[in-house]
C-alpha cells in the first residue's frame, strides 16, 4: 500500500511575531508619552493634584490652580510634544538618508541656517515674536539646504550621503560662527537670544504653538510617506532604482520634509540638541532598520525625551528652572555613548 504524504509548510509566525511585538512596544510607548504629558502639567514650581489637572482641562473655573494648567504648562506641553516629535522623525529621516546612524538634524546645515537667520533677524530688523521669527527661520533652513544640497550635487556622482555630510558640517560651523559673532557684538541681540539660544519651550509667546504647528504636521506626512523609499535607498541607489524608487524624489522630498520640521521647531524653541540623533538611534534597537515602525517610534518617544527633560529641568535648580536644551544635553550624551556601544543598535 502506498501512502501519499503531503509537505506542509510551516506557518510564517516569524514576521508576524515581530509585527506584533512591535505594535505592543509602540502601544506601551504612547502610555508612556500620557502619563508624561500628565507630570508635565502637574509639576512645577507649584505641585497639582491629579484631579485638578483633570478639572483644569476638562471644566476649568478660572482659579489660579487652573490658569496655571490651561494658561501656562498646558502651551508649554503641547509645544514639547510638538518639537520634540519634529526633531526626533527629522533626525531618523536625516539618517536613513545620509546612511549615517550618528548623524542629527544639524549635519545638513538646517539648524544652523534657521538659527543664523533667526539672530539675523533680531540684530538687523529687531523682530521679537514668533510669527516673526517664523519666516526668518524658514527661509535660513531653505537657503541652507539649497546650498548644501546644490555644493554637494556639483560633479560626478551627484549629492552622495558623504557629500551631504561633509558639506553640512562644514556650513553649520561657518553659521554658527557668524550667529555667536553677532550676538556677541550686539548685547541688546545677546539678551534677546541667550535663552532661545539655550533651548528652551518655556514662556514661548502666545500662538507658538499654532504658528509651527501646520508646518510640522505638513513635514511629519511628508517624512511617512517617504519612509517606503527610504528603505530601498538603505539597500544603495542601484538596488533602489532596481526595485522602483525615484532616488532623487525621494532625496528631494525628505529634505523638504527635514526643512519644515527643523525651520519650526528651531523658530519655536531654540536649537535644541540630542533628540534629533539620539531617539532614532535608540528606537532602531527596538525597531531594526525598517523606516516604517522607526518614524512613527521616533514620533511617540521624542516627545518623551523632551518632556522628561523639561519636568527635570523645573526640579533640579527648584525653585527656578533650567533650560531644557541644557538637560536634553546632559541626559543625552551618557545615553548615546551606551549606545553606540551595543553593536546591534548602531547599525541602520
Amino acid at each position: 500500500m502506498t501512502v501519499t504524504s503531503a509537505v506542509v509548510a510551516p506557518p510564517r509566525t516569524g514576521r508576524t511575531g515581530r509585527t506584533g511585538l512591535r505594535v505592543v512596544l509602540l502601544i506601551l510607548a504612547l502610555a508612556v508619552l500620557a502619563v508624561v504629558v500628565f507630570l508635565s502639567l502637574s509639576i512645577g514650581s507649584r505641585a497639582l493634584p491629579l484631579g485638578v489637572v483633570l478639572e483644569a482641562l476638562s471644566a476649568p473655573d478660572g482659579s489660579p490652580e487652573h490658569l496655571v494648567v490651561t494658561e501656562l504648562r498646558l502651551p508649554r506641553t503641547l509645544l514639547g510634544l510638538a518639537v520634540g516629535a519634529a526633531l526626533g522623525v527629522a533626525g531618523a529621516l536625516i539618517q536613513a538618508l545620509t546612511r549615517n546612524p550618528l548623524a542629527d538634524p544639524g549635519i545638513l546645515g538646517v539648524n544652523a541656517g534657521a538659527g543664523f537667520a533667526v539672530v539675523l533677524g533680531v540684530a538687523v530688523f529687531g523682530v521679537t515674536r514668533i510669527e516673526q521669527y517664523l519666516p526668518f527661520a524658514f527661509a535660513g533652513a531653505v537657503c541652507a539646504t539649497v546650498l548644501v544640497y546644490g555644493i554637494a550635487a556639483r560633479g560626478g556622482g551627484g549629492a552622495t550621503p558623504l557629500r551631504l555630510t561633509l558639506v553640512g558640517i562644514a556650513l553649520a560651523a561657518v553659521l554658527g560662527g557668524l550667529s555667536s559673532t553677532m550676538a556677541l557684538l550686539d548685547p541688546d541681540t545677546f539678551d534677546r537670544m541667550r535663552y532661545w539660544g539655550a533651548g528652551s519651550i518655556a514662556d514661548r509667546p502666545e500662538g507658538t504653538v499654532l504658528a509651527v504647528a501646520p508646518f510640522i504636521a505638513l513635514g511629519l506626512v511628508l517624512a511617512l510617506a517617504s519612509a517606503r523609499s527610504l528603505n530601498a535607498i538603505a539597500l544603495g541607489d542601484d538596488l533602489a532604482r532596481s526595485l522602483g524608487a525615484g532616488v532623487v524624489s525621494t532625496r528631494v522630498l525628505t529634505v523638504v520634509a527635514v526643512t519644515l520640521l527643523c525651520g519650526a521647531a528651531t523658530a519655536a524653541a531654540g536649537p535644541l540638541v540630542f533628540i534629533g540623533l539620539m531617539v532614532p538611534h535608540a528606537v532602531r534597537w527596538l525597531t531594526g532598520p525598517d523606516q516604517r515602525w522607526i518614524l512613527p517610534f521616533c514620533l511617540v518617544l521624542s516627545p518623551v525625551l523632551l518632556l522628561v527633560s523639561d519636568i527635570l529641568g523645573r526640579l533640579v535648580v527648584y525653585p527656578a528652572e533650567l533650560q531644557v536644551g541644557i538637560v536634553t544635553a546632559f541626559i543625552g550624551a551618557p545615553v548615546l555613548i551606551a549606545l553606540v556601544r551595543r553593536t546591534k543598535a548602531s547599525g541602520l
